[in-house]
């Protein structure tokens, strides 16, 4: 799996990306990340990716030029298994379902914008138009790290164990992840003791599995 992201801030991605799961991901060749650095594609000294908006308003916004010309470097032909992506305020939703659909692709280019957003027309080049959340955030290299993190950890050979992106939070949909629990059995402060489950101590593993199922937290809000 391919990821490119054009961004104007290339090494923000540096730290994330050289650690856990997406750095043996890397290192595995179960991806390859490369970060554009859009002001290569400005066409002046001043390397200029923004102006300001036609009809007024507060802000600068990312010019079409830059973007369409970086676009044409990192996806020159025509790909099915491409998808192209704007990191936008307006986009719909990401879920794991559609963090599914991504982990069958072959490439994911992320557009990051900045400033007051991104030029309209920049949406007759793109696939998808993705949002994080209900919230604003400075630019949208978070979101494309979010979105990175979340299709690896679905391709084979990323978590070392494929059942644990199996049976983890939002696999499906409204089903977040059962209690777990480890060493020590017992865990004591002040006189309390808060222990283990019997059940999971049994070794049943039928009622154990059972157990399970009747404590997945169907239908509440979580993360991870």
């Amino acid at each position: 799996m391919n990821f490119k992201i054009i961004t104007i801030f290339p090494k923000i991605f540096d730290s994330y990306f050289s650690e856990s799961i997406i750095k043996r991901a890397q290192k595995q060749g179960i991806i390859k990340i490369i970060s554009q650095n859009l002001r290569e594609f400005s066409g002046d000294r001043r390397e200029t990716v923004d102006d300001t908006p036609y009809g007024g308003g507060a802000g600068m916004l990312m010019k079409i030029e830059p973007l369409y010309k970086a676009l044409k470097k990192l996806a020159p032909r025509v790909n099915k298994k491409r998808k192209i992506v704007l990191l936008s305020a307006q986009g719909q939703r990401w879920t794991q379902q559609l963090a599914q659909k991504y982990s069958k692709l072959n490439e994911v280019i992320f557009i990051c914008g900045r400033y007051e957003g991104v030029d309209e027309r920049i949406k007759n080049f793109i696939d998808d138009e993705i949002s994080i959340g209900d919230y604003v955030l400075t630019g949208g290299e978070l979101g494309a790290m979010v979105m990175i993190d979340s299709i690896t950890r679905l391709l084979p050979g990323a978590l070392g164990n494929e059942q644990s992106s199996q049976d983890e939070s939002h696999s499906q949909v409204g089903i977040l992840e059962y209690p777990q629990y480890t060493k020590p059995e017992k865990f004591k402060i002040k006189n309390k003791s808060y222990d283990v489950p019997e059940i999971l101590l049994s070794g049943n593993h039928q009622k154990i599995k059972e157990w399970q199922e009747k404590n997945n937290n169907n239908n509440k809000k979580g993360v991870v």
